[in-house]
């Protein structure tokens, strides 16, 4: 599934950078594009872990890809759709200083080779459990602007029957970016196979609700 996950994940990931090329005022489509090949990067390394087996590098690059940038790129996209481009700037200074701070301890933390798995990733590894501190504000801040940003869109959009589709996909794009940390918390309690259907499952409905996002809007024609 990783493996699946990845090879998705390039085209959308290409798909947005283009559309962001044709808008380049458009910031929000530069942070998915660059969300959505993070979140490929978190899979491909599980796809590596599966495929050829446990290795300090690739679970340093899996910790830092998945449970610090999983969602926080994205979010970031949504912040510069909604919020004042004054305002957007702020946070992503924050957000990019919080995760280069946790960043450098996952990097600097030793291991615990009696926590590794062959073929399995978790961070139990991490001598340095406080490390695992780190990810549940970067979650709860993907919480509030990915998935609540898709919430309000919805809400926006609901009162247009014409723009009814982009209800649908906000709605689609919410469910996905709350699959992975639902899988994510099964990670936490050891349940890593979890987290790999829900990365699928989530990759696809964002993909979709995204597809749909930006179908024009039907205008009425009246004789």
């Amino acid at each position: 599934m990783p493996i699946v996950t990845t090879i998705l994940a390039i085209p959308f990931a290409l798909e947005i950078y283009r559309r962001y090329r044709e808008h380049p005022d458009r910031l929000h489509l530069l942070w998915w594009a660059i969300g959505i090949a993070t979140y490929g990067v978190g899979t491909f390394t599980e796809a590596a872990t599966t495929l050829i087996g446990w290795n300090e590098p690739t679970f340093r690059a899996w910790y830092i890809s998945g449970a610090l940038l999983g969602g926080a790129p994205l979010a970031q996209g949504t912040v510069y759709l909604l919020l004042a481009r004054r305002t957007a700037h702020l946070l992503t200074a924050l957000l990019l200083a919080f995760v280069s701070i946790a960043s450098v301890a996952v990097v600097l933390s030793p291991i615990d080779y009696t926590q590794v798995e062959a073929h399995r990733l978790t961070g139990r590894v991490l001598e340095w459990q406080w490390v695992r501190g780190f990810s549940p504000f970067v979650n709860m801040y993907a919480v509030v602007f990915l998935i609540g940003g898709a919430v309000l869109s919805a809400l926006r959009y609901s009162s247009n029957p014409a723009t009814r589709h982009r209800v649908v996909a906000n709605v689609l794009i919410a469910i996905g970016a709350i699959l992975p940390g639902i899988g994510g918390t099964a990670t936490r309690m050891g349940y890593t196979e979890v987290l790999y259907v829900t990365e699928l499952a989530g990759l696809m409905l964002t993909w979709i609700g995204y597809r749909m996002s930006v179908r024009p809007v039907a205008v009425a024609v009246t004789a």
